[in-house]
């Protein structure tokens, strides 16, 4: 048996996602949320991007980094079964795996180049955590990776359960006026675990720099308070 090779990080992403509770469960479910990938130093070389505006989206493999030593289980509960039902861990994503790797598809937008950073990627509708360390950076290739007549399992198809959001105008005017879009999106995906359904509790998400307060009853979201953080 071979030796297992070293992966090493080679980009960071960085985005408006400050922790996981609102994180979508799966890439491109909210594309108004865009975020950079920076490169990591020793991998800003001309030339490396070079191509790579061809193609409309890319595939980021990346670290499961805030469930480091955790170790793994060989069935977990996934979220979308209610957090009831036990599957295998390779018949789900969860992050509790052998190996800590995931693995998003997200649009890109454009390279762009930056003082400090050198060249990096803007892209849209990742599902990566601020800080996420990147394994690596493939492009998707629609007659290879796209698979017109594969099955989904148990996994809920993107939008199949999304709330209705009420922000008033006055709250929303707290919130900065490039991230309002974005915060409404993240928030009609309904970020809480998928067996909670209590209509009086009371969730908080830290989001780009704000604490939002919301209850959820039925299909709708209402966000009651927005709290600059400092």
């Amino acid at each position: 048996m071979s030796e297992a090779a070293e992966l090493n990080i080679v980009a960071h992403i960085h985005n408006d996602y400050q922790e996981k509770f609102g994180v979508p469960r799966q890439s491109g479910l909210v594309a108004e949320v865009t975020s950079a990938v920076v490169l990591c130093p020793e991998y800003r070389r001309e030339g490396v991007f070079h191509c790579i505006e061809g193609f409309s989206h890319i595939w980021l493999l990346w670290q499961f980094s805030e469930h480091l030593g955790m170790g793994w289980s060989p069935t977990v509960r996934p979220p979308r079964l209610g957090g009831n039902q036990r599957v295998g861990v390779f018949a789900s994503r969860s992050p509790f795996r052998p190996s800590p790797i995931g693995l998003s598809a997200v649009r890109l937008l454009t390279v762009q180049r930056d003082k400090e950073w050198g060249e990096y990627l803007l892209v849209a509708g990742a599902d990566l955590l601020d800080g996420t360390p990147i394994f690596d950076i493939k492009p998707y290739v629609p007659y290879a990776d796209a698979i017109p007549d594969a099955t989904g399992g148990f996994a809920v198809p993107g939008g199949a359960g999304r709330l209705k959001v009420i922000c008033s105008p006055a709250l929303l005017a707290q919130i900065t006026e490039a991230k309002r879009a974005a915060l409404l999106a993240v928030l009609a995906e309904d970020p809480r675990p998928a067996y909670q359904e209590d209509g009086a509790r009371v969730y908080g998400m830290n989001f780009a720099g704000y604490n939002v307060r919301f209850r959820v009853a039925g299909d709708v979201l209402t966000v009651f308070a927005v709290e600059k953080n400092y």
